[in-house]
């Protein structure tokens, strides 16, 4: 009895530690097992990428009034279950200018989930992202940023770079509460190449959409141009990096 005790202990605290292991390597910014994974950009300007998740939804005509005003340019990634609720928003943002990227159909975690999944999940967004207007390339970012081998492997074999960020200040509960601690922690953390990750869709990212004009404004003073995902990454192949 004692060794049968033993050897379930043994597996369960294997488990476990699987399961920690597998979390870690699905949200890692330095290691994915397929393809390419773009945290940063390693520019030789001032340059950083404006990215925002989720949407289209009813904050839609506010962030692109904002990144008008101060003629900015941002990469919106959004999903196509809200590309259908909110069609006319998801022309908003193509109609402004600004560049769309995929970030699933359902934002659903895609870890553990077949490959037929993921492959419906990212082309029928691609389609509907085409649906609304958009003519460029749409790269893509996984929901909550997890991926593990399915995923990475698709977009390895469609020549898709999986796109995370280097500036995420929602993470921290304590600074996403307060639109001016979030100004704050861009500006503190910002750097040539950096992508910068809101989520301003929602009433209850308020204090995300207050911040974006203390953020663009303050980069501007800085020195700081804003491009797409797709221009930094571009810059970055141009410098050989």
């Amino acid at each position: 009895m004692r060794k049968i005790m033993i050897i379930t202990s043994i597996t369960i605290v294997l488990f476990i530690s699987l399961g920690y292991l597998l979390n870690e390597l699905s949200k890692s910014r330095t290691f994915q097992f397929f393809g390419g994974l773009v945290t940063s950009v390693e520019v030789n300007e001032k340059l950083v990428a404006l990215t925002f998740d989720d949407g289209p939804g009813a904050n839609t005509d506010k962030i692109v009034d904002i990144l008008s005003k101060h003629d900015v340019k941002g990469t919106f990634y959004l999903t196509g279950h809200e590309i259908e609720n909110f069609f006319d928003d998801g022309v908003k943002i193509v109609q402004a200018g600004h560049e769309i990227g995929n970030h699933s159909y359902s934002h659903k975690r895609m870890v553990f989930k077949s490959p037929s999944f993921i492959k419906d999940e990212i082309e029928r967004t691609d389609e509907l992202i085409r649906q609304i207007g958009y003519k460029g390339e749409i790269t893509f970012r996984p929901p909550y940023g997890k991926r593990l081998l399915f995923l990475p492997y698709y977009l390895s074999k469609n020549e898709r770079n999986t796109i995370y960020m280097n500036i995420e200040p929602e993470s921290y509960p304590e600074i996403a509460s307060d639109s001016n601690k979030i100004v704050k922690h861009v500006v503190d953390n910002i750097e040539p190449g950096s992508i910068i990750l809101l989520h301003v869709m929602y009433e209850s990212r308020i204090e995300s959409l207050n911040a974006v004009e203390g953020i663009v404004t303050s980069l501007i003073e800085q020195g700081y141009t804003f491009v797409t995902v797709s221009e930094l990454i571009e810059y970055g192949r141009e410098n050989g990096k």
